[in-house]
């Protein structure tokens, strides 16, 4: 039995719109960042567990999305996406708090602290996936073509600000650490995130529309995924994602742990790394931005290149931190080796999602929420088995070369070996996803809306 799909396209959102939309992606990237940075932190350190069991936490938390398609089609069919924003806040929220919760009770009861820690990163992991794939479809649905690269950046850029501020902020609060300061400062970071996306979201909906009876799709989900998947550009753009993340993802499981190991920084201190990770991540985005619309042209407005010389610049900051713990005592050269990995991360993603958002509306109509879905949940398992593996070959490596600063260095150089392969990859993203942002991007229309 099949059900219809209404449309969701009504007039175009304003900047204003798209910056509430921002403020959901804000607001998820602060409880996100709390799993990825402190938490997974003081598994490894203060409470002395493998990198292991982090990463499998982790690894569920993205294993669970691969529901994304599912949830971004059942908005597709429904008409509305905000009931699906809000709740995946919720899920995300309580999730986060749970986490926290497990983490600290394992300090005192292993077995029953990780299973409620495992609780908890499920439900994070349900609340990213459905909140954040149905934000995207928003996006793809409802901004003007000539904005959707400059919207695509700019949602992006305020969920990295969420991580950039909460993670140093978070830092400072949870020194010195206890339990029960771990989960204030969740608690605090979660509730109030979301509370100001319920806000942000509230009427974004307001004016949508539906087709037509007659111009009204059918609505299984095995026949619209099979028709999206039947589109050679999103296949061949689905490997890539899967690819790029793969590489981009177990750093963020190992940089707090090499840092806290290789110069005996505490957990505020490390977590404030991660703030200045996501700082670069955000200068690398906002320089993609600059460079490809601003300047544009043939070779700087060409999204390809912009992604090819992220991974690259990507792959050299890794060999760059990995050597920081084999050659120096200071500090201060990891610092700028994370902040470098941070720029090439940043203009990375910020080329990779302004192609994902020019596709994301091409071949069949109110397709937007199976297509975003498709290519977060390939994002989402390269993330959790990226995560897994790196944790697993930091604890096999450390048992094989008998050092921990080595283990951690050689899987720093593994990333950028994969982080290269991904940059080989983007040479075959078809032409029409990444034209220059100069001829797509327009700031002085207005289009009409939310």
């Amino acid at each position: 039995m099949s059900a219809t799909v209404i449309s969701l396209h009504p007039p175009h959102l304003t900047w204003a719109g798209i910056l509430r939309l921002g403020l959901v992606q804000t607001s998820l990237g602060a409880i996100v960042v709390l799993m990825t940075a402190a938490i997974n932190r003081v598994m490894v350190v203060e409470l002395a567990l493998p990198a292991v069991i982090p990463g499998l936490l982790v690894a569920l938390f993205h294993g669970v999305q691969v529901m994304r398609p599912a949830w971004g089609h059942k908005s597709d069919v429904a008409g509305r996406r905000t009931p699906w924003i809000v709740g995946g806040m919720a899920a995300l929220a309580i999730g986060g708090v749970l986490a926290a919760s497990g983490a600290a009770l394992a300090g005192t009861d292993r077995t029953q602290g990780l299973a409620v820690a495992a609780l908890g990163f499920l439900l994070v992991g349900c609340g990213a996936g459905a909140a954040g794939t149905n934000v995207l479809a928003t996006l793809a649905a409802r901004v003007a073509p000539q904005r959707r690269a400059a919207a695509a950046t700019l949602v992006w850029v305020m969920m990295i600000v969420g991580f950039a501020v909460t993670a140093p902020l978070a830092g400072h609060f949870l020194d010195p650490y206890s339990g029960a300061r771990l989960i204030a400062v969740t608690s605090v970071v979660c509730v109030s995130a979301f509370v100001i996306a319920s806000l942000a979201v509230l009427g974004v909906e307001a004016n949508s529309v539906a087709k037509p009876a007659h111009e009204r799709r059918s609505a299984s989900f095995r026949d619209a995924f099979r028709e999206v998947w039947s589109e050679p550009a999103a296949r061949r753009f689905t490997v890539f994602i899967f690819v790029s993340m793969l590489a981009y993802s177990a750093q963020e499981l190992l940089v707090e742990p090499f840092a806290g190991l290789a110069f005996n920084m505490p957990p505020g201190v490390t977590t404030k790394l991660a703030g200045l990770q996501h700082g670069g991540v955000l200068l690398g985005m906002i320089v993609v931005a600059i460079g490809a619309s601003a300047i544009g042209g043939p070779r700087l407005g060409n999204l390809k290149l912009w992604i090819v010389g992220g991974c690259l610049f990507a792959a050299v900051s890794l060999v760059a931190v990995a050597l920081t713990g084999l050659l120096h005592s200071d500090p201060t050269p990891l610092r700028v080796a994370i902040f470098a990995l941070g720029v090439g991360d940043g203009i990375y993603a910020a080329s990779a999602i302004g192609a994902m958002m020019g596709l994301a509306s091409r071949g069949a109509e109110s397709r937007e929420g199976v297509r975003m879905g498709l290519w977060g949940a390939a994002q989402a398992l390269a993330l959790g088995a990226g995560g897994l593996i790196g944790a697993a070959l930091v604890d096999i490596s450390r048992w094989a070369l008998g050092s921990a600063l080595m283990a951690y260095g050689a899987v720093f150089v593994f990333e950028a070996v994969a982080f290269v392969a991904a940059a080989l990859l983007a040479t075959r993203i078809e032409r029409e996803a990444t034209q220059p942002l100069a001829q797509t991007v327009e700031f002085g229309s207005a289009p009409t809306g939310a």
